[in-house]
């Protein structure tokens, strides 16, 4: 009995080696249990796994996001420790260690970044004075705000049938409709959302830039959100000389995205109030699905603005959208407004005076299909 055992042995190896080998149903369901990380090795086996990988991959695509708060052990910002480590890199794994080094000596260049991320994906990276994170890993996880210290987050959004998201980036020297209409900010009946952060508006000349990218957008039907930073690391600014103003941003587009925001005006002093003002977006009817929330405050807000409470506008958005993650900043300006949904995606119009604010939160939400 043994005997025959032992002579089948080489006959089953030879033939699960035949199935798994040439077999692309098999192959696709056994990679389905493999990790992610696990998957970009193997993809390197066969040209058969590595269309199989492919396949696999496309299915397991979803939102996800990297956080970090607390201060690092080494001079670096705390986040640039880590990014290497949770991100899926797209590299051979004889590369990996090197860079998760180079993360550690903090990636602030577009081209570092792009060392860490997979080929052909578009970067937009922002400093602030302060941002409002949700712990890496659980959708239901409590948002935080951090005014003081060190943090940071990265939002990783796959292709999505349905969902096209550009990135732009203009200044003074490169602003124009035409630029504007390319990057499918104007003339574009698809465009939904866009989220834009201006830098180095304070400087004369920046009210002005601020209006002319805001004004065409005042006539579309797309909800407009974001803030005024500090500065941006991502991508690289060769357009204009160091120190000019500009903005960059994302150009949300196609039928499966919604958004909706609400005004935290300066008379919103309060916790009950934060709240029923973050429960009006209740009435987008926005799935909680594929969804992130994204709060743009003033730096004069947070803790001193709410009597020594910390938390208080972020606890109000989990409250109301528990399994809902939020990011966001705090910044020297907000751009929004109360935008409401209607059946037919028709959003309440406004012109470019009421997108600008101070002292106030915007929060908004965004689905993506």
């Amino acid at each position: 009995m043994s005997e025959s055992l032992d002579f089948c042995e080489p006959f089953q190896d030879s033939k699960a080696a035949y199935v798994l080998s040439n077999v692309a149903e098999v192959v696709e369901r056994v990679l389905m249990f493999i990790p992610t990380k696990s998957l970009l090795q193997v993809a390197s086996v066969c040209r058969l796994w590595r269309n199989c990988a492919r396949r696999v991959l496309r299915t397991q695509q979803h939102l996800t996001w990297v956080s970090s708060s607390g201060p690092c052990t080494t001079e670096l910002h705390s986040f640039c420790s880590i990014l290497a480590e949770e991100v899926e890199v797209n590299c051979k794994t004889e590369n990996r260690k090197k860079y998760a080094k180079k993360s550690r000596q903090c990636m602030s260049t577009a081209e570092e970044l792009n060392q860490i991320f997979p080929k052909g994906c578009d970067i937009v990276g922002i400093a602030t004075p302060g941002i409002v994170l949700t712990p890496t890993g659980s959708w239901t996880g409590a948002p935080k705000e951090y005014q003081e210290g060190e943090a940071g987050f990265a939002v990783m959004l796959p292709n999505t049938d349905g969902v096209h998201i550009k990135p732009f980036h203009f200044c003074k020297k490169t602003i124009s409709l035409s630029a504007m209409k390319e990057a499918g900010l104007v003339d574009n009946p698809e465009l939904r959302v866009v989220v834009m952060f201006i830098y180095e508006a304070y400087k004369s000349g920046g009210a002005r830039f601020l209006s002319q990218i805001l004004e065409p957008l005042t006539n579309s039907k797309a909800l407009i959100a974001g803030g005024l930073v500090e500065g941006v690391f991502s991508p690289p600014r060769d357009c204009c000389s160091k120190g000019s103003y500009g903005v960059i941003g994302l150009a949300l587009s196609g039928h499966k995205v919604q958004g909706a925001s609400v005004l935290l005006d300066q008379d919103v002093g309060t916790a009950k109030e934060a709240e029923a003002t973050v429960r009006r977006l209740k009435a987008a009817r926005i799935p909680e699905r594929n969804t992130l929330g994204f709060m743009f405050a003033c730096v004069g807000r947070g803790q001193n603005y709410y009597h020594n409470q910390h938390n208080v506008e972020a606890d109000a958005f989990h409250k109301v959208f528990p399994n809902t993650p939020l990011f966001g900043l705090f910044g020297n300006g907000e751009i929004g407004c109360d935008r409401i949904v209607k059946d037919d995606y028709t959003l309440c119009n406004s012109d470019s005076d009421t997108l600008q604010h101070e002292y106030t939160t915007v929060m908004t939400l965004v689905h993506f299909g």
